[in-house]
């Protein structure tokens, strides 16, 4: 005889699980502390400086 499944709790693992999922690939993606970011701002920032300094007058 088969087994017998609450699908009320079968749906509710699946959207969990698929939650977790999207939690996960977010915390790649987004997931930098504030050191990183304020790094990537100064760089930018200072290429950014460079490369109007680099610029002909017209």
């Amino acid at each position: 005889m088969a087994e017998i499944v609450n699908l009320n709790k079968a749906r509710k693992a699946r959207a969990k699980a698929e939650a977790e999922e999207t939690a996960r690939s977010n915390r790649v993606r987004f997931g930098r502390n504030r050191q990183e970011k304020e790094a990537a701002r100064r760089e930018a920032e200072q290429q950014s400086r460079d490369l109007d300094g680099k610029k002909l007058d017209e």
